[in-house]
């Protein structure tokens, strides 16, 4: 049975996915421009970044006014509560400024540092995914009623389709493409999708077998993990540790930790 707490989260949740995917798809201008720039001129945010953002945290101020809130744009505040928001408010931004449709909203509630709900909305291709810590994971989409998801069986490892994301400053991207040339020639393919969110739960999906990534930040994952982990796969970062701004790592079981090893041997994590 689900905790009383994390249904309402997970309906708080949901509502903010909603209403800031619809933000994003119904009001994104002709003519968006970027607002600004983080790690580089090429790391992008645009206006309706901060749009999305300031409706989600607004939302859950007036509902829930002791929690905390971490957000990508800077919509941060300390609660008193244990609950903490992770937001990331539009995860793929320049997928999103090109027009491309592979963008989401993502948002994720930790109880005292473990995160307990995971709303991932991806608005231009009609889907939400959800979990709560131990109730599985769920979609929504163009199929009638909730689906409920279960990664792939694992595959020989040539035999995986492994997403990946590039970093936006030029040596740290420069060294990942060379860990993406070592590592293609042993997997079916790799990919590169454009939301680390939407991977993950593309992963839970059953529709890839792997994913990794240097320098997520826990509003990129927070809400992913947990729907990747609720649908059967494994999650790590370098061998031993969590997922981190170092190296996030997911897979199927039989994929995970084959995939972490050579990740670690061609130290994915470090120039």
């Amino acid at each position: 049975m689900t905790d009383p707490l994390h249904k309402d989260l997970l309906e708080l949740a949901q509502e903010a996915a909603r209403r800031a995917g619809a933000l994003l798809r119904d009001g994104r201008p002709a003519d968006l421009a970027v607002a600004a720039t983080k790690s580089s001129p090429i790391d992008v945010v645009t206006e309706m970044d901060i749009a999305a953002e300031k409706l989600i945290t607004g939302l859950i101020a007036e509902r829930r006014p002791d929690d905390g809130i971490l957000g990508e744009e800077g919509g941060t505040t300390e609660g008193t509560s244990g609950i903490r928001w992770v937001i990331d408010p539009l995860d793929g931004t320049v997928n999103y400024l090109y027009g491309l449709p592979t963008w989401s909203v993502s948002i994720a509630a930790e109880q005292d540092g473990e995160t307990v709900v995971g709303v991932v909305t991806a608005p231009m291709r009609g889907e939400t995914f959800h979990a709560v810590l131990g109730g599985g994971a769920w979609a929504t989409g163009a199929w009638d009623g909730e689906r409920r998801l279960a990664c792939r069986p694992a595959p020989p490892l040539d035999q995986a389709l492994v997403s990946t994301g590039f970093n936006y400053v030029a040596e740290v991207r420069t060294h990942q493409a060379e860990v993406a040339r070592r590592l293609i020639p042993l997997l079916r393919d790799i990919r590169r999708g454009g939301s680390a969110a939407v991977d993950l739960c593309d992963l839970a999906a059953g529709r890839l077998d792997g994913y990794y990534e240097r320098g997520l930040h826990a509003w990129d994952l927070a809400a992913g993990d947990l729907i990747a982990r609720e649908a059967g796969a494994l999650t790590g970062g370098r061998p031993g540790e969590r997922p981190s701004e170092d190296l996030t790592v997911a897979g199927t079981p039989g994929v995970f930790e084959p995939l972490q090893r050579l990740l670690e041997d061609f130290g994915a994590w470090h120039d």
